[in-house]
């Protein structure tokens, strides 16, 4: 049934509570109704930026981050990876939606039964332990769970193209380690200086230069007021910048894919009108079709799930918030399976959202009215002309990075990126300090239909300064790969 809300008192309730479904949780954290079950596979953000790490210009870093929302005293388990699953950043440099490049990462567990001698003599049994390391952790014999993982890079489609493996420059071999979370200071002296020893030198076959990379849990950068959205936008939405503190995910965890690669190795035939190089950037992740559950799981900690089939894609993201405040409910789980080139079905979505008409009904601000949202689409599915817009780009929804815009040092960055003055910054890509939250409201209200700074009838409140309240302290991010800060140890917990 298709139901006409009415702006009413009534209609006031409802669309608070429709604002606070479509939200989800922050960038893409738990946004759709089937990834709330499998958080290992859930994408929650995508960040794609010319490295500003001095000496480190010519590289382009790609960080995607999965498993939202981690307590750091999250144990005796902590927030492993899915061995079952592929994790992929994708890399379109042709314009036409299909991805030209993948990193594909996949992981192993490697269990190490640590017993220990229990009873009195000539009764004792060796017993398994039930946390995950029994001394320091940086010991290899004190760990009885780890992970490795290798990378693939795949040329053309992400599962017929051309696939080879990227080498660990260091070992020599194609297997990465895996750093353990922040179980805590007891565990880790200097959790810092272990979780740096894990970032690898990479050799990616078909570059003439090695690149990076690290896989591991990270601080969360992303900033949100996720209470007060959810209690009906229970905030003031052009209030201060900073008038709701530091956040609701400041005490949060999350595990991060970061690679740093040539520029020249992942530049195609995309190209804006001046000439410059295009590139296109998501992230997906992708489980086998079937999964059985097995009654009698093996002793060794495998064979709980039997998995079998075809794999099969559950999460996507590219431009943040898309699949929080643009798609509507019913269609998440289908936009979390889908494909930036069959992004048609989505359409209406964009050229007629229903975020700012709720907006107006909860705060009584003017919502845009040039339908179709002309400005939308330029935004998050084609991007900005002179800007990252590729000639001849076939509309889709992706971050979109202009990688000859010179680096802005970590320093001068605005978070408000393009809209800042600042063109090295979201949405021509997006780097952590981005506050992507208050640039897609005032996006959504109008702010690319200004052109001289007045008001006009098409957007007559797009000036205003939307935000949610809530700001990233750049000193908590790093000016080096991979550039997301240190995670919150477990303990000491206060």
């Amino acid at each position: 049934m298709n139901t006409t809300i009415k702006r009413s008192a009534l209609a006031l309730t409802i669309s608070g509570l429709c604002l606070g479904a479509a939200t989800g949780y922050a960038s893409s954290h738990r946004e759709a109704p089937f990834i709330t079950e499998t958080p290992k596979l859930d994408g929650t953000d995508f960040y794609m930026f010319r490295s500003y790490e001095t000496g480190r210009e010519d590289y382009v870093t790609l960080i995607a981050n999965y498993l939202p929302l981690q307590d750091a005293y999250g144990g005796p388990n902590y927030f492993d990876l899915d061995d079952d699953a592929i994790y992929e950043i994708h890399i379109e440099n042709s314009g036409d939606a299909q991805e030209d490049i993948t990193f594909r990462f996949q992981f192993t567990d490697n269990l190490n039964d640590i017993q220990l001698p229990v009873g009195d003599d000539g009764a004792k049994q060796m017993v398994s332990v039930p946390l995950k390391n029994i001394g320091d952790a940086t010991a290899d014999a004190n760990v009885q769970l780890s992970q490795q993982y290798t990378v693939t890079v795949i040329r053309g489609d992400r599962r017929t193209g051309t696939e080879q493996t990227v080498t660990n420059v260091t070992t020599g071999t194609e297997t990465f380690d895996k750093p353990l979370d922040n179980i805590g200071a007891k565990s880790f002296g200097d959790y810092a200086s272990y979780a740096n020893a894990h970032i690898f030198d990479m050799a990616i076959p078909g570059c003439a230069t090695n690149g990076k990379v690290f896989v591991g849990q990270r601080k969360e950068a992303f900033a949100v007021n996720l209470g007060e959205i959810f209690d009906l936008v229970n905030t003031n939405p052009v209030g201060p910048r900073d008038g709701e503190g530091a956040g609701d995910l400041a005490d949060k965890n999350v595990t991060s894919f970061a690679l740093e690669v040539p520029t020249s190795c992942l530049t195609g035939t995309a190209e804006t009108s001046a000439g410059d190089p295009v590139l296109g950037g998501w992230t997906t992740a992708s489980v086998r079709q079937a999964r059985i559950i097995n009654p009698a799981p093996a002793a060794n900690g495998k064979g709980a799930t039997v998995e079998g089939g075809a794999y099969t894609q559950v999460s996507r993201l590219g431009m943040p918030l898309v699949n929080e405040v643009v798609i509507g409910l019913k269609d998440k789980d289908r936009f979390n399976a889908s494909e930036p080139a069959d992004d048609g079905q989505f359409a209406t979505y964009v050229t007629h959202p229903t975020l700012p008409e709720l907006l107006e009904v909860l705060f009584g601000v003017t919502a845009p009215n040039n339908f179709p949202r002309t400005d939308l689409v330029t935004a998050f599915l084609t991007g900005i002309d002179g800007v990252n817009q590729p000639v001849g780009v076939t509309a889709s929804e992706m971050l979109r990075l202009n990688p000859a815009i010179p680096a802005t040092t970590a320093a001068s960055q605005s978070d408000l990126g393009v809209l800042g003055g600042d063109n090295a910054g979201f949405p021509n890509g997006r780097r952590p300090v981005d506050d992507t939250v208050d640039i897609a409201l005032r996006v959504a209200m109008g702010v690319l239909v200004y052109t001289d700074g007045s008001a006009g009838s098409d957007a007559p409140d797009g000036n205003l300064g939307y935000t949610d309240g809530v700001q990233l302290d750049p000193a908590e991010l790093s000016e080096a790969f991979p550039y997301l800060a240190t995670p919150i140890a477990g303990s000491p917990n206060s």
